[in-house]
């Protein structure tokens, strides 16, 4: 089956301190002609930063768009076309206050792909050690540092319903088993 779409047409319709909204005129292969709004975004990294003593930094961070906090890995903004993995150094020590000596790569992620092309690179950082933790003025959080399996068990109980983070802590899991 030929999967042919036929963009006609794109223009942007916001553009956002961190991502963009297009609107794009879209064939679909099977003749269908729609109007698609799209969230253009740079992309992200995301890390779950583990602690010799198997202990997750994890953040308890407010969210505006849905009213509340929410149990979080560290994460931010590619700014640029910046490397993921010098975006989750920076981001790691702003938000946490940590770095770390080792990272290892676990995997993307496409949150959200019927309306944003937004991809997060997933990372596991390791041997962390103190620095100085920058937020930016937006950022409203807390650092926790929770047990690798109490994380795992409050997935389970629905307490972390961040995708991001879900998706990296089961490719840790995945990993340390390696």
């Amino acid at each position: 089956m030929s999967m042919t779409f036929r963009v006609h047409h794109r223009r942007t319709i916001r553009k956002g301190r961190v991502f963009d909204i297009t609107v794009e005129n879209v064939t679909f292969p099977n003749g269908f002609n729609v109007d698609l709004e799209i969230i253009r975004h740079p992309g992200a990294a995301a890390i779950v930063a583990l602690t010799e003593d198997d202990q997750v930094l994890m953040l308890k961070q407010y969210r505006h768009a849905i009213g509340d906090f929410l149990w979080e890995i560290p994460a931010g903004t590619f700014e640029g076309q910046e490397d993921p993995l010098i975006c989750a150094r920076r981001e790691l020590t702003e938000e946490t206050g940590f770095t770390a000596a080792r990272w290892e790569h676990l995997g993307a992620v496409t949150p959200v792909p019927g309306y944003s092309d937004e991809k997060i690179h997933l990372f596991l950082a390791r041997e962390l050690a103190p620095a100085a933790q920058c937020l930016d003025q937006d950022e409203v959080l807390e650092v926790h540092r929770l047990p690798l399996m109490q994380v795992t068990d409050m997935i389970g109980g629905g307490h972390i319903q961040d995708a991001k983070t879900i998706a990296a802590i089961y490719l840790t899991l995945n990993q340390l088993k390696k």
